[in-house]
């Protein structure tokens, strides 16, 4: 049985030297000492903080068809569970599904921005992120949020703030100074105050920093000697150089410095530094406001409250007010304008000269901004700002960052593989999130302008894709196979300028589409049928088709481009791929040819083509005798592949050969790498042949799946082999009939 007291004493005890360890209280000389330690990490602004925050959990680089990007880390949550410095495991902040799919692009425009704000000295622009409904931008400030509170716990991401102390006087009744005695004495300090012996405690609700308490000449002289001791070749933060308390702050400061006649370590004796930690939740460092329609900071006064009425006589005839608000929480981090642009002009003005000055006036006193402000705004909203007369007044104080829809499906199936399929309480089958992601991404797709292309054929070639041969392209590298090797060496090495054709602000691909809500809607009916046993593709087929005769989305009303946004069309071009899956998947599970079979077959045409060349006689191990090369392996090869015209084929496929043997000395020619439309060609030469074979298994395997009593001897091992296969592939016996009947009514029926 758990001693439940041994236990809380254990926990006690834990805590105790986690406080410890965390600094979390320190007078001010003990933060001065943590400060020469540390220059750099304990004189940041929340534009430093949050570029630093990037740095601490670092980037990797992901590979895409034109090349590797940089990828920020924190944009994945890999802070679950992270571990920090003195052993402790930051709390669970957000859940993996809630992480950031894509958007490196923006991820390296914001990245860029912090490094112009440090540069600068401030924050001294508004982070506009600005796309479609559903393009992850709210995702993107929440990972912004999750990141600075998963840094704050961390030892290298400590921050402070301050309050000022007053002690309980000796005879009870009054603050120590105002009874007669001197105040602190000299190196006394009343930040380790038992609560006991505090009459009254005055935080600074702004967050502000400790070094704030220094007079500018000390404060400026006191940065420049630790950064030169420490190498650091930046300037400090206007933020601390030219900084200055708050109105509330300035006036206890004042106050106390006139009844110690000037004396400022005694002033200082009153200050407790505390650390503080990011906290979404509670609002603390990070915060998220909507359209309200309001300034976001406020006064209230403070010295009506009778817990403060022993204050000193200095401040007891002191007006005070504390500063409340949105402004206010999210001090020293990071605020999030929610859909922006849906607030009237003039509730918002007041931000154009808060970030231009660094502070936003209220009715008695200015309030300093140590934040970074993010925005978001769909393009609607931001068009008609754009059309605003003050637009212009804006422009120079924003940061337009773009935020598209996804246009890879690989990407798009990963989120609602990780966010709706949880979500469905019966077996889902392989494919159905693929299928979804594609008929998403080519309604987002758009037919390329050639006249924004330098290279011309790279314009024409891009400009003729189709959009599932572009949707192929962006998320695998693949080159359609009617073009020629030239063509295909041209397209491939252009994917990166097709992705990022040169485009206007309000005119881009992945501007419009299906979005990740509106697939999340139609992926839930399609399991929503109470007798299905199974979340299979023709469902969600089913459901496509309904959503498509719907006139309440604008993509559904643009009118066809050459096969672009037709997405009633798409609908049965993504049936068509699901069907090849199917296909592929059964072709595999009957066992009737090995992949190796077609390999080898082409690897003897390689070699007899080689020799034939070159016009030499080939070894054959079967006989031990050099023969002539095979003229009719050659042919059959041929015909199977669809070649025209034989020699020019062979000297382009053997200068091909030569040319990677150059690239990949001592090393084996890749075949499937090297000469992926032939292998594939070869493969469904070999499964045309065996077309009725793959028929009958497959029907034997749907009358397993539905009982299987009238199939026995070898055709029931083979039917039982085969399902054991496909039940690999994540299948199940519900999923197995709706796959398999699909594909033998629309390629096997007539068998």
């Amino acid at each position: 049985m758990v001693d439940v007291r041994n236990e809380l004493a254990r926990a006690g005890e834990t805590v105790r030297e986690r406080f410890a360890a965390e600094k979390r209280v320190l007078s001010f000389p003990e933060f001065l000492a943590l400060v020469s330690e540390h220059p750099w990490r304990h004189t940041r602004d929340a534009a430093r903080y949050l570029h630093d925050c990037f740095e601490h959990f670092g980037s990797y680089e992901v590979a895409r068809p034109w090349g590797k990007v940089r990828r920020w880390r924190l944009f994945d949550l890999p802070f679950r569970r992270a571990e920090v410095a003195n052993g402790d495991a930051v709390p669970e902040v957000a859940k993996k599904s809630d992480h950031l799919v894509g958007q490196e692009a923006l991820q390296a425009s914001v990245y860029h921005a912090l490094q112009g704000f440090l540069r600068e000295g401030r924050a001294n622009r508004l982070l506009l992120l600005h796309g479609p409904n559903g393009s992850a931008k709210s995702t993107f400030a929440a990972c912004l949020m999750h990141a600075l509170e998963a840094y704050s716990n961390t030892i290298e991401g400590a921050v402070y703030r301050f309050s000022w102390i007053f002690p309980r006087g000796t005879d009870g009744k009054g603050i120590g100074f105002t009874t007669g005695e001197e105040g602190p004495k000299p190196g006394e300090s009343y930040a380790h105050l038992p609560e006991e012996r505090i009459d009254a405690k005055l935080p600074s609700e702004l967050r502000e920093h400790p070094l704030l308490l220094l007079p500018t000449p000390e404060r400026r002289r006191l940065l420049t000697q630790l950064y030169a001791e420490a190498g650091i070749d930046q300037t400090p933060p206007d933020w601390l150089w030219s900084g200055q308390l708050a109105h509330k702050n300035r006036q206890v400061f004042d106050a106390l410095l006139t009844a110690y006649r000037g004396d400022l370590q005694r002033v200082l004796a009153h200050v407790q530094v505390e650390r503080w930690y990011v906290s979404r939740r509670y609002r603390t460092g990070a915060v998220t406001i909507g359209p309200q329609m309001a300034v976001d900071a406020r006064e209230r006064q403070i010295t009506a409250d009778r817990s403060l009425g022993s204050l000193p006589a200095s401040l007891s005839a002191v007006t005070l007010f504390e500063v409340f608000g949105e402004l206010v929480d999210a001090a020293g981090g990071v605020i999030e304008y929610s859909d922006l642009l849906k607030r009237p002009l003039d509730a918002w003005k007041y931000l154009l000269l808060a970030i231009e000055s660094g502070d936003v006036a209220l009715p008695l006193s200015n309030l300093p901004i140590n934040s970074v402000m993010v925005a978001s705004s769909n393009e609607l909203h931001l068009e008609a700002f754009q059309k605003h007369p003050e637009y212009q007044s804006f422009r120079g104080r924003l940061v337009l960052l773009r935020a598209p829809y996804l246009r890879d499906h690989r990407q798009e199936q990963g989120i609602y593989d990780a966010q709706i399929v949880p979500q469905v309480p019966i077996h889902v089958a392989p494919h159905v999130t693929y299928v979804a992601a594609l008929w998403a991404i080519l309604t987002r797709l758009r037919r390329a302008r050639p006249d924004r292309y330098e290279d011309q054929t790279l314009g024409r070639l891009a400009a003729e894709l189709s959009p599932l041969e572009k949707a192929d392209l962006y998320a695998e590298g693949t080159v359609p196979r009617r073009l020629s090797n030239e063509e295909g060496k041209v397209l491939a090495s252009g994917i990166g300028k097709i992705f990022a054709e040169p485009s206007g602000t309000l005119d881009y691909e992945g501007l419009i589409g299906a979005s990740p809500r509106e697939m999340r809607m139609i992926l839930l009916a399609a399991a929503s049928d109470p007798e299905a046993d199974c979340l299979a593709p023709d469902a969600l087929l089913e459901q496509l088709e309904v959503f498509c005769a719907r006139d309440d989305y604008e993509f559904l009303k643009l009118e066809p481009d050459r096969g672009y946004h037709d997405a009633r069309g798409f609908v049965k071009v993504v049936r068509e791929r699901w069907l090849d899956f199917v296909d592929d998947e059964l072709r595999g599970a009957t066992g009737l040819v090995d992949e190796t079979q077609y390999l080898d077959l082409f690897r003897r045409y390689v070699t007899h083509v080689s020799h034939a060349i070159k016009k030499e006689r080939v070894y054959n191990p079967v006989t031990g005798k050099y023969e002539e090369p095979d003229t009719d392996l050659m042919e059959r090869v041929e015909e199977m592949l669809e070649v025209g015209e034989a020699d020019e084929f062979r000297h382009d496929l053997m200068s091909r050969v030569a040319n990677w043997a150059i690239d990949h000395p001592d090393v084996e020619v890749d075949y499937v790498d090297l000469f992926p439309r032939h292998i594939e060609r070869l493969e469904d030469a070999y499964f045309e042949e065996r077309k009725a074979q793959i028929a009958a298994i497959a029907r034997n395997v749907l009358a397993l799946c539905d009982g299987g009593g009238e199939v026995g001897g070898d055709e029931r091992v083979g039917a039982e082999e085969a399902l054991e296969r496909l039940r690999a592939h994540g299948y199940e016996k519900a999923s197995v009939r709706v796959a398999l009947s699909a594909l033998l009514k629309a390629r096997y029926e007539d068998v």
